[in-house]
């Protein structure tokens, strides 16, 4: 049985977003629609992302080659806790590798709490500032998926939309920008209106219509943005929006 940890090239300790964010980089590489793609190593490595990905099928994977006595006599100590250092620290650039080394430490909770607290006390804090435009696309990605599994919709919209704006400017996710896209839209159509005050959910709104999705769904975003302007008091607002729902719902032949 080959390697499966070698294959994605992670390390045995990895957490589940280091895996998923390892198969995303190699796969682009090595899927066959790809110039220079694989056919038989992409499907190597998506066999390895599956057995790793699931708990029950990596246990008995890293059972089988008694990996954890192995790495366990590996490991080396360190008198350096750098999780403890930053978490001292108050700077932005701090915060913000905390964050994610948190995130990808099996610590998606605290992870999570860092990132909405910089969000509502510094208004200047900006994840990606810290980060390689790349790293910031993965990390920012799997963040945002952890605030959508803990209902926070806004401050994953606020990711999505920055990951998605990168994406246009130059392609990076290619093969699994429509995941990227997919999961902004869910998030946009089904958990903003009735989770988020309307302010809120009016901003979201305007994001999502600069991120693409077509017209059929801006004029759904539109007419949920008439009804926050409505129940704000803007009637007039409201009704701009109306009209040009019906507008962009002509043009896709609605």
């Amino acid at each position: 049985m080959n390697d499966c940890y070698q294959i994605l090239g992670v390390s045995h300790e990895a957490t589940a977003s280091e895996i998923k964010r390892a198969y995303r980089k190699k796969a682009k590489l090595l899927h066959p629609d790809m110039k220079e793609g694989d056919a038989a190593a992409f499907r190597e490595l998506t066999a390895a992302y599956r057995t790793l990905i699931d708990l029950k099928s990596r246990q008995i994977f890293d059972s089988s080659f008694a990996f954890r006595n192995f790495y366990g006599s590996q490991k080396k100590d360190s008198s350096f806790d750098y999780r403890a250092w930053l978490s001292a620290r108050t700077d932005d650039e701090s915060r913000a590798k905390l964050i994610v080394l948190n995130l990808m430490h099996c610590r998606e909770d605290d992870a999570v709490k860092e990132f909405k607290r910089m969000n509502m006390t510094s208004p200047s804090f900006r994840l990606s500032r810290w980060f390689t435009r790349e790293d910031f696309m993965d990390y920012g990605f799997i963040l945002a998926e952890e605030l959508i599994l803990r209902g926070e919709y806004y401050d994953a919209v606020i990711i999505l939309d920055q990951v998605i704006r990168m994406e246009y400017s130059y392609s990076y996710f290619k093969l699994f920008f429509p995941e990227v896209l997919s999961l902004a839209r869910k998030v946009l159509m089904e958990n903003i209106e009735g989770f988020l005050n309307d302010e809120l959910a009016i901003d979201c709104y305007e994001k999502a219509l600069d991120l693409r999705f077509g017209n059929a769904d801006d004029a759904l975003f539109l007419k949920k943005m008439s009804g926050c302007y409505e129940r704000i008091g803007d009637s007039s607002t409201a009704a701009v929006c109306r009209q040009e729902a019906e507008r962009l719902l002509k043009l896709h032949g609605e």
